[in-house]
């Protein structure tokens, strides 16, 4: 049986812990937390923990810096 477009797509994505995000960005994980709470940074519910897609730190920070020039 063959996967979709979707599922190969999906296989893709790379996903960060928190922690992992918080270094990339240079703060705290107190502040990814409150990022994702907000609803500012998606994330995936694994568990308790959460996972965040790579591509949405990217996303986030070229916003941030958009909304910044």
């Amino acid at each position: 049986m063959r996967g979709t477009p979707h599922d190969s797509a999906l296989a893709e994505v790379r996903f960060l812990t928190v922690a992992e995000v918080a270094t990339l960005m240079r703060v705290s994980k107190m502040t990814v937390y409150r990022l994702v709470h907000s609803g500012d940074l998606a994330a995936v519910r694994v568990g308790r923990s959460f996972r965040v897609p790579e591509h949405a730190v990217h996303t986030y920070l070229q916003d941030a810096l958009s909304k910044a020039a």
